[in-house]
């Protein structure tokens, strides 16, 4: 027996040692890396980046190729009549003559190019196929705000993505510190049932050796053991807490929750308060910031909509089609510009009214941002106080346990001279074991209160 104790405890001895020891920096990196949330926040400012650089395009010159291709089986001719022509030339000729405007040889010129005319002329067409292709341009030169206020409206969107993506950071460092600070805290506690348990011990050695020497009763071994059955209790119900601490901790991080992990056995430095009313640095502030800004964007962009909007257009190409006496007549290369414009001039109300919309919308927007700043800053300030408190309850703490300490000593000496019963050093022992419980889980309940402090500051997550 006292062979397989001893390998039972090698064993746990090296599966202790095996178990990875993080730091609070570790712990803050694994969980910003594992948590979905944050990976779906991340994800909406790649695509806010996307945004605003597909908004600032809309400067630039947009470049299309467009083509186009039909065909049509209609056909037919033009004819024209020229026979009165032709008649009406000889009296000019002859006229001309006459009044010596004319020379017989050109005269005689005249009627020859006449007697050529013919009684008509006929024109036949036909459609068949057409087809042809351009490269097309057009560059805005005013679109009434719309396109600066689309730029604006991206850039905010995507600080908006951002701050959100900050606050989740902040939410997962909060809770992965506080899984951290639980560890922590647990082993504290088991240290604390640990050292109790070695009083007692103490104890029932020497309550043993007192009756052994008839100097004391089986009566107070009987209490001993009753405060030792208990402390066994509480080691257990410590050890427990560790595994369970150990476990919300690996779910935390991402990993197997049978992990053998272990933390520093200390609390992380945390940064002192400074102040206790500036919100400003907090993500909520700048998201409610840039939604009021959203909201006045918005009011210019539907203000654009009754604006007159100018834009360059430019084309070069090839058109074929429309034969024409058996001859194309469009068969070229060609260039094409101009500018258009668009001037709004009634729509029955639906534009003003959309601008009204707008407007309501910002100031909502502007009553919104005013109720939860204050909201933020009574927050704040219920933080700083619970701070403040946090740190008189340590302070208080630590002095408990040395008036405590100092009274089990006093209490154990009486006991040992005969001047204190069994009973009142075990009570001494008790409150001794309280006080140095309550100290523990202040400074948990401190450390807690110091990261949720940097949270309603905004200085959680630079």
């Amino acid at each position: 027996m006292r062979r397989l104790s001893i390998y039972l405890a090698l064993v746990l001895v090296c599966g202790a040692s095996r178990a990875e020891q993080l730091t609070i920096g570790q712990c803050r990196e694994t969980a910003l890396q594992y948590n979905k949330s944050l990976k779906q926040a991340s994800l909406g400012t790649v695509a806010a980046t996307y945004d605003m650089r597909a908004a600032k395009a809309l400067f630039l010159p947009d470049f299309s190729v467009k083509a186009f291709g039909m065909y049509d089986t209609a056909t037919g001719g033009l004819s024209y009549d020229l026979s009165e022509l032709r008649g009406s030339l000889a009296p000019l000729v002859t006229e001309g003559v006459q009044q010596g405007v004319l020379s017989l040889q050109q005269a005689q010129w005249l009627a020859a190019k006449a007697a050529n005319i013919p009684g008509s002329i006929g024109m036949d067409y036909s459609m068949d196929w057409i087809y042809g292709g351009a490269v097309m341009l057009k560059q805005p030169l005013y679109m009434g705000g719309k396109i600066r206020a689309a730029n604006r409206m991206t850039a905010i969107a995507r600080n908006l993505s951002q701050e959100s993506q900050r606050m989740t950071e902040a939410e997962v460092i909060q809770k992965t510190d506080e899984a951290y600070a639980k560890v922590v805290n647990a082993k504290e506690l088991e240290q604390v049932a640990r050292k109790y348990k070695e009083l007692l011990v103490e104890l029932d050695s020497n309550v043993c050796s007192a009756i052994r020497h008839g100097m004391g009763m089986e009566n107070d071994r009987l209490r001993v053991q009753v405060r030792l059955n208990e402390v066994e209790l509480q080691l257990r119900k410590a050890q427990n807490g560790i595994r369970l601490a150990k476990m919300n901790l690996c779910h935390m991080l991402g990993r197997p929750l049978d992990d053998e992990v272990d933390v520093m056995p200390e609390y992380p430095y945390v940064e002192e308060a400074v102040q206790v009313s500036d919100v400003s640095s907090r993500p909520e502030y700048a998201m409610l910031e840039g939604k009021a800004r959203l909201a006045e964007q918005q009011v210019k962009m539907a203000r654009s909509e009754m604006l007159p909007q100018l834009a360059l257009l430019a084309k070069y190409g090839y058109t074929h089609g429309i034969e024409v006496g058996g001859n194309p007549l469009f068969d070229e290369w060609s260039f094409a510009g101009g500018l258009t414009l668009s001037v709004p001039l009634y729509h029955f109300g639906e534009r003003a009214n959309k601008v009204k919309s707008a407007r309501i919308k910002l100031e909502q927007a502007q009553i919104e941002r005013e109720e939860k700043v204050e909201l933020m800053r009574l927050e704040l300030a219920q933080a700083a106080n619970t701070l403040d408190e946090s740190k008189m309850e340590v302070e208080l703490g630590e002095m408990s346990v040395k008036q405590a300490e100092e009274s089990m000593r006093l209490s154990g000496k009486n006991y040992r001279s005969g001047l204190a019963t069994l009973s009142d050093y075990l009570e001494s022992q008790v409150q001794w074991q309280k006080a140095y419980e309550s100290c523990v889980n202040s400074h948990f309940r401190l450390y807690l209160s110091s990261v949720d402090y940097l949270r309603c500051s905004g200085l959680l997550v630079p």
